[in-house]
């Protein structure tokens, strides 16, 4: 079995962390995107109304999230998650982006 690995460092030693808390209205869900000014390489998408994080690491196939339920049950979903793009902004697809719900982004790089 072969270990793939890769290391990652912040740009001049500098942490960048962007907090950004929304909510939808009640028009139908679309795909979006956001831009925090630099590369994040954690973020964590969370639906405060139903209790599901997202977390996505920089570097995991695109669509792939660490999904966590109100429960506590974690799974890696293989599809549908927010995406972190070569340019840095971050695009959350519309399945995720529900209507009438309150959310948090934490974004670190």
């Amino acid at each position: 079995m072969g270990i793939s690995t890769s290391t990652v460092s912040n740009s001049g030693g500098v942490v960048n962390e962007a907090i950004n808390v929304f909510a939808t209205d009640a028009v139908a869900a679309a795909e979006t995107t956001f831009n925090f000014g630099f590369r994040p390489r954690k973020l964590e998408f969370i639906n405060l109304t139903d209790r599901l994080t997202h977390e996505v690491f920089d570097g995991m196939t695109a669509g792939h999230t660490l999904k966590t339920i109100a429960a506590g049950t974690r799974t890696l979903e293989v599809a549908g998650g927010p995406v972190i793009n070569a340019d840095g902004t971050v695009t959350v697809p519309a399945a995720l982006m529900v209507a009438s719900k309150s959310f948090v982004f934490v974004a670190r790089g």
